[in-house]
């Protein structure tokens, strides 16, 4: 089979799979389940991060669906979800998770559900929610932080810390990020790459499109929300065995957050460092992701 008839193919398969999930504020989400519906282990859920699609979980979803049953949605204003303007809030976030997991996870058959950095936060976010205490047996956070996620708050404008500044500019424009040049995929590597996942060509070129495909309107306005969530509270109402998993190159949300976190935590959460790995933990080191969500699911 070509290229382009695998493609084909699993356009249709995804076709095939695929669900709209009413959440509030009428929003239509695009959800998708893979794998056999009468799989033993608990049913894994997927929620992707910022400027990212359900595309983005494909290496590990490819690890995980011979044998286990996986749940995705494209987040409000990314993929195939239509954006809802002015509710780029961590309680959409909640919602929007919360609907999918009831309308996904059967009852009395809790899911394992992981998150990676926007998608942690709306984990977060739903604590203490019941579709999330029912759903949910494990959660597992990946490369994300819950409070003082804007770099550059209280730092002054000096040349030591105008690359931050430049990177908190980056991510909150409403402007164009342009058409991709080699300038642009450097910059893109630099900021969600560790030295591992950079020193693969096709995975730049794979994470650039997935950033340049997000609207540039939907890519500020989260930005510009996320940069004053402060989700602290909701780390003590997870009642769930909590899992983190954080790469220590991680330029966007520094292992510090991470740290942050377990002190947080009720119970003994769990946190692995991945060396070498950035922010997109997913897609660096996707057998590393995918075996945790086993060994939980197990």
């Amino acid at each position: 089979m070509n290229a382009e008839n695998a493609m084909n193919a699993e356009n249709a398969e995804n076709a095939m799979n695929a669900m709209n999930v009413t959440s509030t504020g009428r929003a239509r989400l695009h959800a998708e389940v893979h794998g056999p519906d009468d799989a033993e282990a608990p049913t894994i859920v997927l929620v992707h991060g910022w400027t990212c699609q359900i595309r983005f979980w494909d290496p590990v979803l490819r690890l995980l669906t011979p044998d286990h049953r996986v749940v995705l949605y494209d987040q409000r204003g990314h993929g195939r979800t239509p954006a809802t303007p002015g509710a780029c809030t961590a309680s959409a976030l909640a919602d929007d998770l919360c609907a999918v997991l009831a309308a996904a996870v059967p009852p009395g058959r809790p899911a394992v559900v992981c998150g990676h950095s926007m998608g942690a936060m709306a984990i977060v976010a739903a604590a203490g929610r019941p579709e999330l205490a029912e759903r949910a047996a494990a959660l597992v956070l990946c490369s994300t932080g819950v409070d003082r996620l804007d770099p550059t708050r209280g730092l002054p404008l000096r040349p030591r810390t105008l690359r931050l500044h430049a990177l908190r500019a980056m991510l909150r424009t409403r402007l164009p990020y342009g058409p991709v040049t080699p300038l642009s995929r450097r910059i893109v590597r630099y900021v969600t790459l560790g030295p591992r996942g950079g020193a693969d060509p096709g995975l730049v070129d794979a994470t650039t499109r997935l950033v340049y495909a997000c609207p540039r309107r939907v890519r500020a306005e989260w930005a510009r929300a996320m940069m004053d969530f402060d989700l602290s509270a909701g780390l003590a109402r997870l009642t769930q065995p909590v899992t983190i998993v954080h790469g220590t190159a991680d330029r966007l949300t520094p292992l510090a957050h991470a740290h942050r976190m377990v002190l947080r935590l009720p119970g003994d959460p769990e946190l692995i460092e991945i060396p070498g790995v950035g922010h997109m933990t997913p897609l660096e080191d996707p057998g590393q992701v995918a075996k945790t969500l086993r060994r939980l699911a197990a």
